[in-house]
């Protein structure tokens, strides 16, 4: 069966130049999906006669507008109804796609995916969710910045997501989920990751408890759950020191001749670490909670990782990953009437057993 896959080709630092051929090298790479190219025609068959490819296997949906990377999301989903974005959006809707891939403007793709698509039962926000490199392989984590001020039972269900992608996406039968907080310590962190902790140690997935900031890249724990504000902070935080180690490794192999050479000798160990923790391989988070399968690129990746942000679209749909977040969802809901919650007391729970409030 084919893989229906809506490509808002319009969105994205690079546009067109980056989505089209992209779109195309997934074509060839996978040959169970159906490419669906929305946004102005003219623009796209005009980018699309440069290349050779199955027209069997790929069609154009026009679309008068584009959502600007600067748009504010309330005027992506009031005014800008016929864009890009929305139509590619509402090909996944009406079940003409199964997924939609998008570079564009974030909190646009996440506002008028939400309206468009609707949350799955029991998911009160959406998660942003993405694969991060580590020492042993590589961690799932969310959110990475679509919400801000989580309450526990939030945190619980990103966990739980989380928990869904993983274990589809890696064949991972019991991914170890962990919870970021200031510390291992029972008594650290917001009354809300707390309240997370409770739920979780309540669930059947297998949680591993508090992790703190340099864990995440340890390779001891698949998934990572925080809130957006967190997620997003050690996100670009890590992209910064990947930078960093990048320039200096550069201003000390070019420094002279001598360090010239040795850098030619270390060629291959310089190029496999550099395959490693590309972030392009990691391009295309998930934005989980949705009824169905969305998928947000790097607003300025460039071919490369264009394409997998199509190939994790791919493979989400070929797991069935809403249908699986719902079931887990539906089981953590059960686990919410049994907990009592310190934010819903008048006096905290026991730090000493956090289970004391579960139901016999």
């Amino acid at each position: 069966m084919s893989i229906n896959i809506a490509i808002d080709a319009m969105g994205g630092d690079h546009g067109i130049r980056v989505t089209v051929p992209a779109s195309l090298d997934a074509l060839t790479a996978f040959s169970d999906i159906h490419i669906i190219l929305v946004g102005k025609e003219d623009l796209i068959n005009a980018e699309l006669s440069k290349h050779s490819y199955d027209s069997s296997r790929l069609t154009v949906q026009h679309a008068d507008e584009v959502v600007e990377m600067d748009d504010l999301p309330s005027k992506a989903l009031r005014i800008k109804r016929n864009s890009s974005m929305r139509i590619a959006l509402n090909l996944v809707k009406d079940d003409l796609a199964q997924a939609c891939v998008s570079a564009g403007n974030t909190g646009a793709l996440m506002a008028v995916a939400k309206f468009v698509l609707k949350t799955l039962p029991g998911i009160d926000r959406p998660a942003i969710c993405t694969a991060m490199p580590t020492i042993k392989g590589h961690v799932h984590m969310l959110d990475l910045g679509a919400n801000v001020g989580c309450s526990g039972q939030n945190l619980a269900q990103f966990a739980i997501m989380g928990s869904v992608l993983a274990g589809a996406m890696d064949d991972n039968l019991s991914p170890r989920v962990g919870l970021l907080n200031i510390g291992e310590e029972e008594i650290k962190g917001h009354q809300r990751i707390k309240d997370a902790h409770v739920i979780l140690r309540a669930s059947d997935i297998n949680y591993i408890g508090y992790v703190e900031g340099d864990d995440i890249f340890k390779g001891n724990t698949d998934v990572v759950a925080c809130d957006g504000f967190d997620g997003n902070i050690a996100l670009k935080a890590s992209e910064g020191v990947a930078k960093m180690i990048s320039f200096y490794l550069k201003e000390a192999f070019t420094r002279n001749i001598f360090t010239k050479f040795i850098a030619l000798l270390a060629y291959p160990v310089l190029k496999s670490f550099k395959n490693k923790v590309d972030p392009r391989r990691y391009n295309g988070a998930s934005l989980l909670g949705l009824r169905k399968i969305v998928i947000k690129s790097h607003g300025g990746a460039d071919q490369f990782g264009y394409f997998y942000a199509i190939a994790e679209a791919r493979l989400e749909v070929s797991k069935n990953v809403p249908e699986r977040i719902a079931a887990e969802v539906a089981k953590l809901l059960i686990i919410k009437d049994k907990v009592q919650l310190a934010d819903d007391l008048s006096t905290p729970l026991p730090a000493s057993n956090p289970l004391t409030a579960v139901a016999s």
